[in-house]
């Protein structure tokens, strides 16, 4: 295997908008067209400056559930019930809908930022499960926690997770004590969530055992969700690991001072140089491409390593170094993933411009961002509730890894969403999510020849080329379909012109638009629109 270098090369084409289209696929849900044409007035460094740019914690989920069923006595409509440590039954069902729709929501309004991207790489990483939790503040506590940091210091993140009051509940934090050390946690904050599986990891069981005796006396406040270590709960013995962690031994602690070996563990764990690679490997698979192989692992992941390394683990870093690569715009890696359910359904709705209702009509613009959930969770991306706590397969399950996200299942699922977001099939009291074909095909640089207007649209939506035979194939079956002659381009552009001159022809309104909705269900329904 080669050496590693200090740096990748970095990326020194010229600056276009496939490329441009590139980058904002990955990062972003989906690349809307203004998005694509204000990033191609940057340079790189300053685009993934804006990338990467802190932002202020959102507004909080409010309460959109009053009806004729249930009232909240406690919370006002429109109000946040981030504020109550008070919850039943109901009120905890309905606000764990509300938080899973104020997070799709913020993924459709998303600025120009990882931010969203990356609050989903660590919610995969740091998987739990809302149902399995089955609180809504600790779940949204958690959600905050994971923005606080998602570009922020990894090992930071690590130590506010293991005593984050959601992670304490799920993995059995709450039940571990002396007596009884829950090994859960020890058990994957080493193989899911530091040094992993990889080559480089030979942690032990004994080294699980070890690690949960450290992580005794955390719990959680049943009142307030707040976790809190309880040092007559802690075991406050001398813990020795293996040979992998150097035969450390952490001092034992009683009293208070117990929570301080939760950093002593910390330190040896990210001692260890396969953190950096592990981690670069599930951010290599998330944003560029599942295949790692040894000239990869050698000259893109232990370069990126040793960058996580000399910036003290801090993620923007590795971040910048990856994303200003040539290797992350090499012709290879581009339409070589599979969109994710959430990439797809969120990527389908900011492309194309699709209006929720604004925040005055909350009842409706949540309802509307819940049944955007409800789809994306039928196409097996439920957020919220990962599969189980190593997160969704698609992003460790070799050798299929993205491919997992399309099947029979699934597939026909994302047809039908598209398509139903073409027809209006999304609605609720008179709010329909719709795709204005109108407004969309107005938009394209010369709508009127349909040459140009296939290759705009497929330049726009796909990442990867569209054979010529089928777009030909497209304009004279769609486009120039019940004309006289389906190979005379005149006959749309005549159509389409008429649209301006004679506004009050609905006959040929109503044509080229079931023309136009006609393209875009084809468009999005060819194995070209599933990629990014």
């Amino acid at each position: 295997m080669m050496e590693p270098t200090k740096r990748l090369e970095p990326f020194r084409g010229k600056w276009t908008v496939e490329d441009v289209k590139h980058l904002l696929k990955r990062t972003m849900f989906g690349a809307k067209p203004e998005d694509v044409a204000y990033v191609q007035t940057l340079s790189l460094r300053k685009a993934l400056g804006t990338l990467l740019a802190d932002e202020p914690a959102p507004a909080p989920p409010i309460n959109n559930y009053n009806d004729d069923k249930f009232t909240d006595d406690e919370i006002l409509p429109g109000e946040t019930w981030t504020t109550s440590i008070n919850y039943d039954g109901m009120n905890n069902y309905r606000r764990k809908n509300s938080f899973k729709s104020w997070w799709i929501g913020l993924m459709v309004n998303q600025n120009r930022t990882l931010r969203e991207k990356m609050v989903i790489f660590w919610h995969n990483h740091f998987a739990t499960q809302t149902n399995m939790i089955d609180n809504a503040l600790m779940c949204y506590r958690h959600n905050i926690l994971l923005r606080q940091y998602a570009l922020g210091n990894f090992k930071e993140l690590v130590k506010a997770v293991t005593k984050d009051p959601a992670m304490l509940k799920y993995l059995n934090g709450t039940a571990s004590n002396k007596k009884a050390p829950d090994e859960n946690y020890g058990r994957e904050l080493q193989e899911l969530f530091t040094v992993g599986k990889g080559p480089g990891s030979h942690y032990t069981e004994a080294d699980v055992k070890a690690a949960a005796k450290v992580l005794t006396g955390f719990r959680n406040d049943t009142t307030t969700f707040v976790s809190l270590f309880d040092p007559g709960r802690h075991d406050s013995s001398d813990k020795t690991f293996s040979e992998f962690y150097g035969n450390t031994t952490i001092k034992g602690r009683r009293g208070p001072e117990g929570e301080q070996e939760l950093d002593d563990l910390l330190t040896m764990i990210f001692a260890q140089d396969e953190v950096a690679r592990f981690i670069c490997r599930k951010l290599y698979r998330f944003f560029v491409y599942h295949q790692i192989d040894d000239a990869t692992e050698a000259t893109v992941i232990g370069p990126l390593a040793e960058v996580f390394r000399a910036n003290k683990y801090e993620i923007k870093p590795v971040l910048r170094e990856l994303f200003g690569s040539q290797h992350f715009f090499d012709a290879a890696n581009r339409g070589a993933m599979i969109k994710s359910p959430l990439d797809y359904t969120i990527g389908l709705c900011r492309e194309f411009g699709v209006s929720f209702p604004q925040t005055a009509n909350y009842v409706d613009q949540y309802g509307l961002w819940q049944a955007v959930q409800n789809r994306t969770a039928d196409m097996q991306q439920d957020i919220g509730d990962p599969p189980n706590v190593a997160g969704w397969p698609a992003y460790y399950q070799a050798p299929m890894f993205d491919r997992i996200w399309v099947n029979s299942d699934t597939l026909p699922k994302r047809n039908v969403f598209s398509d139903g977001m073409i027809n209006g099939n999304i609605n609720r009291n008179g709010n329909k999510l719709l795709i204005d074909v109108m407004a969309y095909t107005q938009a394209l640089p010369n709508p009127a020849d349909p040459v140009a207007l296939i290759d705009d649209a497929v330049q726009r939506l796909y990442m990867i080329e569209l054979p010529d035979k089928d777009k030909q194939y497209i304009k004279s079956s769609i486009l120039l379909s019940g004309l006289q002659d389906t190979m005379s381009d005149h006959y749309w552009t005549q159509a389409w012109t008429n649209l301006t001159a004679r506004p009050d022809d609905a006959a040929n309104r109503n044509n080229v638009q079931k023309k136009l909705k006609s393209l875009y269900k084809y468009l999005m329904n060819l194995p070209q629109y599933q990629l990014a």
